[in-house]
């Protein structure tokens, strides 16, 4: 953390140096890269068989795209000048990649979920990127203009006068603080209450033993193992038993102690690949069985970190492997972190980072959204992500720089509007490159 002595006055330098208003900007510049050239690279480290899922899955709409595509972005964002005022990103900040999971006192929380990007950069990088979701979104559930716009306001204005409640607390204090759900739902609109009332009861449904007649069935011989279901779940015969258990005893060193002990009450039953997201497919994700009797199952995943895609325009990160690049951006931005969160090496050198599998965890239907909803849920990501850019930056540095009126607001919604019109020519580029055969796409994936 910078050890500048006027927070206020290093803000407000900033904001000479990258004014509110230029932030609104994006114009692509005449040397910018092919974006399906930069998936193509991308697919170079990723498993050959399911490259075609993830092109597949990004090919179904804009939106979709948006998710697969924080490469690209990345790279756009680095064209453009910066504020200087860095903090921990979650460097793939779009809405769906916010939700619900209980806190170890099984309390649900309102926070980012998804690191596998992270990496210490300029705080507005992540504050683009989901203003840019929330159009892209609401053109997606064919909302107006005004839907989408008016939805990147009320964003930033909860990251703007949360970011300014942060600056006046005590640094221990912003610590402390999280986004709670019993206190979000007297936050939010009336009309968007149901929403995220429902999407905190589904939530409390998703734990382990929940998942358990789902994921799992008894074989022939009364044993229980994860259910195929090709191309989505498979067992692969790479993955033998001493290779798990390899990696297992290399991600046990990285619990806590007192976590160790809870880790060594269950044994490995089954593991098999398991495709989720959209950006991430083709880099490998385990789902593990672990058992300690009948009706006491534990799910873990094990998925495949790679360097994060920021670390080409803001340098390497310190952390000894990407999985623990991970582990650490996920502690310094989030409120409170599953309690068996940790990292591996594998025997083949691949990076793993490990969480819990199903812990009552909730995300964004955004096909059951109205605009209300939307407008919501996006108030609600601003919030969650000021707190961890407060918690991982310097705060009154930051409510400097955004100042007391609406100014980041409106830039936002600009920078948003601009960037999601990209966003649709990028993804007709990628449909394009799957009807000529450029690159190719399973169909169903």
């Amino acid at each position: 953390m910078p050890g500048r002595d006027d927070p206020t006055a290093a803000g407000s330098a900033a904001r000479q140096q990258l004014p509110l208003t230029e932030l609104a900007t994006w114009r692509a510049a005449p040397d910018r890269a092919d974006p399906i050239a930069r998936l193509e690279e991308q697919a170079k480290t990723r498993l050959p068989n399911l490259v075609p899922i993830r092109h597949a899955r990004m090919a179904v709409s804009p939106f979709t795209y948006f998710r697969g595509a924080a490469l690209p972005m990345t790279a756009d964002l680095a064209s453009l000048p910066r504020s200087g005022l860095d903090v921990q990103l979650c460097g793939d900040a779009h809405l769906s990649n916010f939700g619900l999971f209980a806190s170890p006192e099984r309390d649900l929380v309102f926070d980012v979920n998804d690191f596998d990007e992270t990496l210490r950069g300029p705080f507005e990088w992540d504050v683009r990127r989901l203003a840019a979701s929330l159009v892209v979104a609401a053109r997606s559930r064919a909302f107006d203009d005004h839907a989408g716009r008016h939805a990147v306001h009320r964003m930033g204005r909860s990251y703007r006068t949360r970011m300014a409640e942060y600056a006046t607390m005590r640094a221990i204090d912003v610590y402390y603080t999280d986004v709670d759900v019993a206190g979000t739902l007297s936050f939010v609109n009336k009309r968007a209450r149901p929403f995220l009332e429902q999407t905190a009861h589904r939530a409390q449904r998703h734990d382990a033993l929940h998942e358990l007649p789902k994921l799992t069935e008894l074989d022939d011989q009364g044993r229980r193992r994860i259910m195929d279901h090709p191309p989505v779940i498979t067992h692969i015969e790479e993955a033998t038993t001493d290779r798990i258990e390899a990696a297992l005893a290399d991600y046990r060193a990285t619990l806590q102690e007192d976590r160790r002990v809870l880790f060594d009450r269950y044994r490995l039953v089954d593991a098999a690949l398991k495709v989720v997201g959209v950006g991430s497919v083709g880099l490998a994700a385990f789902a593990l069985l672990l058992m300690r009797g009948e009706n006491d199952p534990l799910f873990l995943q094990f998925k495949e970190a790679e360097a994060s895609v920021l670390e080409r325009y803001l340098g390497p990160s310190p952390e000894p492997s990407p999985g623990a690049r991970v582990v650490a951006g996920q502690r310094r931005l989030q409120a409170t972190s599953d309690i068996l969160l940790g990292w591996a090496t594998g025997p083949l050198g691949r990076h793993w980072y490990v969480r819990q599998l199903q812990d009552q965890k909730g995300g964004a239907v955004i096909d059951a959204m109205t605009p209300e909803d939307l407008t919501t849920w996006g108030e609600l990501c601003g919030w969650a992500l000021a707190r961890g850019h407060a918690r991982s930056g310097e705060p009154a540095e930051i409510a400097a720089y955004l100042g007391s009126d609406a100014t980041f607001e409106h830039a936002l919604a600009d920078f948003a509007s601009a960037y999601a019109d990209q966003n649709e020519r990028d993804h007709a580029a990628l449909v394009a490159a799957i009807d000529s055969g450029r690159i190719a796409a399973e169909p169903g994936a």
